[in-house]
């Protein structure tokens, strides 16, 4: 892992909404021992940032952007806010000299050409895609750039964002709705799957209690074993099938040719389909 030298107090931070993500984001950065002093916040809604990060500069903290220091020369400018909220931000921020920031954006369906139409300056832009588990530190991000990104600010982006995940990059950003329509939108399709199989237990005769109790932590144990376990996730599965067994006449159902596959190939086309139209 790079550290983050490069980030001082002379070119910090510039982070653009501390929300869930933000938040996140933050903590880590501070965990790894970053400089207080590097660190600007602009969020309309500061007083939870103050309780939640002491520590934190009181005059380095903003509701707005024009309240920033007037010559700030952020090294990395993280993009948090809400996408609808991204063409006011970018237009605050454009009473500023940013020209040598990397322009770092964690907004869902904010392409690259857009930030480089918005901000009209030949400027090094990222596009990552992180997922909401990376509000406990357990996401993965896909990250893809354009060409005026170097290699030692794709290693501290990298950096910025080990904190909360996994990071992945990607040199096409048109995979970008792909990777979108499964690990960005995925943690809702685990979360339904929980859903499915509480009612499903009720179903067979459990109460609506035990049975979210069971689907809940049956898989939050799962995901835990796969995340500590080297093997495949086919021979997890494996592991847990005796031949001829409950497990085995319930897999019959799911992987048969109208099960869970099919169905999960459909929702994923549907939704990097749906990513493209909220892009274009």
């Amino acid at each position: 892992m790079t550290n983050l030298s490069a980030i001082s107090a002379k070119n910090p931070i510039l982070l653009m909404g501390c929300g869930k993500m933000g938040s996140a984001m933050l903590a880590g950065w501070l965990e790894q021992g970053l400089d207080t002093g590097a660190i600007y916040i602009v969020d309309p809604f500061l007083e939870p940032i103050r309780n939640t990060f002491s520590k934190l500069k009181d005059n380095h903290l903003h509701e707005s952007v024009k309240s920033l220091p007037a010559k700030i020369s952020p090294s990395f400018i993280i993009m948090a806010v809400k996408p609808q909220m991204m063409d006011e931000a970018l237009k605050a921020l454009s009473i500023y000299d940013i020209s040598k920031a990397v322009i770092l954006s964690v907004a869902a369906g904010k392409t690259i050409h857009y930030f480089e139409d918005q901000l009209n300056i030949k400027q090094p832009i990222i596009r990552a895609m992180p997922n909401t588990p990376a509000a406990i530190g357990k996401g993965i991000t896909v990250c893809t750039a354009n060409k005026l990104v170097s290699d030692d600010q794709k290693n501290i982006c990298t950096t910025l964002l080990e904190t909360v995940s996994v990071v992945e990059w990607i040199d096409d950003e048109s995979l970008m709705d792909a990777v979108t329509a499964l690990s960005g939108s995925g943690p809702a399709y685990v979360f339904y799957m929980v859903e499915a199989m509480a009612a499903a237990g009720e179903s067979i005769g459990l109460s609506e209690e035990l049975s979210k109790k069971l689907a809940r932590h049956t898989v939050s144990g799962a995901g835990a074993l796969l995340e500590a376990s080297d093997e495949e996730v086919s021979q997890l599965r494996i592991n847990v099938t005796s031949p001829g067994g409950t497990t085995a006449a319930a897999l019959d159902v799911l992987m048969s040719d109208e099960g869970i596959a099919k169905i999960m190939r459909r929702a994923m086309q549907d939704a990097k389909a749906r990513s493209k139209e909220l892009a274009g």
